[in-house]
């Protein structure tokens, strides 16, 4: 009966995962929504089956004489298909350069060095020898 109970939670973990991964696709688009790209649904049965041709979530170019255009195909979430210039493409990678440069300052900013802050008050850091909650945290009091 105990094994049976924990069945049920399989499918909820599974469906979260689906999710996030579905959000952050969805936060991409978005970005690119803002970069200029232009939103075409896969709404008649031609449009469809040439989306479904298309390599999902990934950038493609498209070169015609002088004119560069870039496409990004998402079947599973909006169904269509995103058309920018090489202008919106560009936007959207220095959006993601700026991105990454916000977080990457925001965690260098989290880093907390102060050569008066004793850490050793705390215990022990990282997974080495004496790690844990204490002296013999783990050991001959704990049953072995």
């Amino acid at each position: 009966m105990k094994r049976s109970r924990y069945w049920l939670f399989l499918p909820v973990l599974a469906v979260s995962g689906c999710m996030s991964a579905q959000q952050e696709i969805m936060q991409k688009e978005d970005h690119l929504a803002a970069a200029g790209f232009i939103l075409k649904p896969a709404n008649t049965p031609e449009r469809a089956a040439m989306l479904t041709r298309l390599p999902a979530h990934r950038f493609l170019r498209r070169d015609k004489g002088d004119l560069v255009t870039y496409v990004y195909a998402d079947p599973t979430v909006c169904d269509c298909l995103y058309v920018g210039s090489q202008q919106a493409y560009a936007t959207y990678r220095a959006n993601q350069q700026a991105q990454y440069l916000a977080d990457e300052n925001r965690m260098t900013a989290e880093s907390y060095e102060d050569s008066s802050w004793n850490w050793g008050m705390w215990g022990p850091w990282g997974g080495g020898p004496g790690y844990g909650y204490g002296p013999g945290w783990w050991g001959p009091g704990m049953g072995w």
